[in-house]
């Protein structure tokens, strides 16, 4: 009895003795996690969020966490969870290293912006989800390699580019891929994992045919890839790889009988020519020059029909001097040789601020536009087309894409995708048929949705110019068969000679530059504004017709002074007055549009702030106005103060039964 009471009595020390060491690991390693998220809290900006991390506090207590975005599980830092922080700066993987625990890690719906970082370091990771934010570049083909254990992976609405990496494609046990609303392109891998339960890869630029072990997922997986083929989309169109061999033994028994008959009609040719040479009698011969001078007058422009004719070859000429080539911006397009251009049946679109625009359709091809520019002499050739070839590596869905250009001394041309429907303000201030409907209210919603996006994007890719667009205006945005808007004549301010932009251009219509000859990106913002409150209420903001600086009789004005004095339905544009279910949701794009053209630059909204807003808007009233901030007192515009007295004021507490 005494041998088992001593022998239990060993067993409880020696199992004290264990719990009381792994208590001081769990306690050591929480101290380590703690000084190594510390350390990676060092690597972000806009960490406010973060300011409970804390070493005098470990940061999991059993399954509780105490730092704020830590996941916790049996006492041990399991994952990181650091959404809606608006963080910027560097994730620090090294950091993230040393956390031997770690498994998923979410930064969504921030704002870190640079290439996916290296996680492939992190080999244990069960879960990543970088979705929402401003991630951009090509992810490299190993950017997944060695990751075994990973089963999801979000890093859908970002501005990633280039093929999917193939590690991606290799991952054994991938449950869960989002990559959609990115600029990805090419030919859709083969994934390797039988257990994937939720894909989505649409809005981007995949082309060719969907592979078969993707062929059983929904039609939604793939939607917004105009490329993409096959199952569960339409049958690929059969190329010439798949015809028959008889097809190609017809053809090739055709091309020989040509080539047979062409060369006895050739043979016959001569023989007559040589026969008659020697019936010429000299009176014959003395014809000659007049008939030599017939065939040369149909080499020239009186061989075209007048709405065919090469209108590119009148104003100048393109000499073998010039180098006259084009430097194509696209793989994805039929490329051309500037005879081609010369030779194509060109017709007059327009003349714009900067010079003419032409439809061009080439023979046998598509049609693009071909805008000419005079007042392009800012930098010189080298610099100009780093210029064009850096706008040519943008891609988004409500951009219009820019092909090809040319540089010559005195003159340039831009060549870009001719757009069928026309522009904003074709529809806004165009003449229609009759039974040609107008623009309803979630038609002008889409747009400028759309519009925010694409100048959202422009900010994002270009953070080096004061003026991301600098000329956005009603023209400047184009509209494709569904209304989806392309902004075009985007970033071109660097390009433009200096005295003729600021004659021009929207951007230099602005209060800013009108009082004090400066901009800002927040200018851009003001052109939005300016789109927004023409799109709502149908009236041309005339101050662009003029040149020189923005004049007091501007739209911002006249908004402004119809809200001092009396909100109705009559502020709005004809055609959406009858949309009586979605007045609150037009209201709310209107107080959007005057918060961006709010004269005061530092009082006017970011663009951030504007597009947040702006997503948030939808097609039918759901919402009240109440999470709006009143726009109101003090307000100016075009140098005149308003009070916020009772008249003016009445924005602050507008409802839709005010309309």
């Amino acid at each position: 009895m005494v041998a088992y009471n001593k022998f239990w009595l060993n067993n409880v020390v020696f199992l004290m003795i264990w719990v009381i060491i792994i208590l001081q690991m769990l306690i050591l390693s929480s101290a380590n996690d703690a000084e190594i998220l510390l350390k990676f809290k060092q690597s972000l900006l806009n960490a406010d969020a973060l300011n409970n991390w804390d070493t005098t506090i470990p940061p999991c207590t059993n399954n509780i966490r105490n730092w704020v975005g830590v996941i916790c599980h049996k006492g041990t830092l399991f994952g990181l969870q650091l959404e809606n922080m608006n963080l910027k700066g560097n994730i620090d993987i090294d950091s993230l290293v040393q956390l031997s625990s770690l498994r998923t890690i979410s930064v969504m719906n921030n704002s870190f912006e640079g290439e996916l970082p290296a996680i492939n370091k992190l080999g244990r990771l069960r879960s990543i989800f970088f979705s929402y934010n401003n991630f951009s570049g090509n992810i490299q083909d190993d950017a997944f390699e060695g990751m075994h254990v990973l089963k999801k992976v979000h890093l859908d609405h970002n501005s990633f580019t280039g093929n999917l990496p193939k590690s991606l494609a290799h991952l054994p046990r991938l449950l869960e891929v989002s990559l959609d609303n990115n600029q990805f392109y090419g030919n859709l891998p083969n994934f390797e994992s039988t257990q994937l339960k939720l894909v989505n890869l649409s809005n981007n630029y995949f082309d060719g045919q969907i592979p078969p072990l993707l062929s059983h997922l929904n039609s939604s997986s793939f939607l917004g890839n105009p490329g993409l083929c096959g199952r569960p989309l339409p049958a690929c169109k059969p190329s010439i790889h798949q015809n028959s061999l008889s097809m190609i033994l017809i053809i090739v028994i055709t091309v020989g009988l040509l080539l047979i008959m062409t060369g006895i009609f050739i043979f016959l040719t001569r023989c007559r020519t040589k026969y008659i040479a020697k019936q010429i009698s000299a009176r014959d011969l003395e014809m000659l020059p007049h008939e030599k001078a017939k065939l040369k007058q149909t080499n020239g422009y009186d061989m075209y029909p007048n709405n065919q004719t090469r209108a590119l070859d009148r104003p100048t000429s393109y000499k073998k001097s010039d180098n006259g080539k084009l430097c194509f911006l696209r793989n994805d397009r039929q490329k051309f040789e500037m005879q081609d251009l010369l030779k194509a049946s060109a017709e007059v679109l327009g003349s714009g601020s900067f010079g003419s625009s032409y439809k061009a359709a080439i023979m046998g091809g598509p049609t693009f536009v071909v805008k000419r520019f005079r007042q392009m002499n800012n930098v010189g050739k080298e610099e100009f087309q780093e210029h064009m070839k850096r706008l040519g590596r943008l891609r988004h869905t409500n951009l219009l894409p820019l092909v090809a250009f040319f540089h010559k001394r005195d003159e340039k041309l831009i060549i870009s995708d001719f757009v069928e429907n026309g522009s904003l303000a074709s529809h806004l201030h165009g003449r229609r048929t009759p039974n040609q409907p107008g623009l309803k209210w979630s038609l002008r919603l889409k747009i400028i949705k759309g519009v925010a996006r694409g100048l959202a994007y422009l900010f994002r890719e270009l953070p080096q110019l004061s003026l991301p667009h600098g000329h956005l205006k009603s023209s400047n945005v184009l509209l494709d068969d569904n209304f989806e808007p392309l902004i075009a004549d985007y970033a071109l301010a660097p390009l433009i000679n200096k005295e003729h932009g600021e004659q021009v251009m929207a951007a230099y219509k602005s209060p800013e530059f009108t009082q004090s000859n400066t901009i800002t990106k927040k200018t851009d913002v003001w052109c939005l504004g300016i789109l927004i409150l023409e799109t709502l209420t149908g009236k041309f903001p005339a101050n662009y017709l003029k040149h020189g600086k923005g004049s007091n009789d501007e739209l911002a004005t006249w908004v402004n002074s119809v809200v001092k004095e009396e909100w109705s339905s009559e502020m709005f544009d004809m055609e959406m007055r009858a949309s009586r279910s979605c007045k609150g949701e037009m209201l709310k794009l209107l107080k959007i549009g005057m918060w961006c053209c709010e004269w005061n630059v530092e009082k006017r909204w970011s663009l951030r702030d504007a597009v947040q807003r702006i997503e948030e808007l939808k097609e039918m009233d759901k919402d009240d106005l109440a999470d709006f901030p009143s726009y109101g007192s003090g307000r100016s515009y075009s140098g005149r103060s308003y009070s916020s007295g009772s008249q003016y004021s009445r924005i602050a507490s507008i409802t839709e039964e005010n309309v």
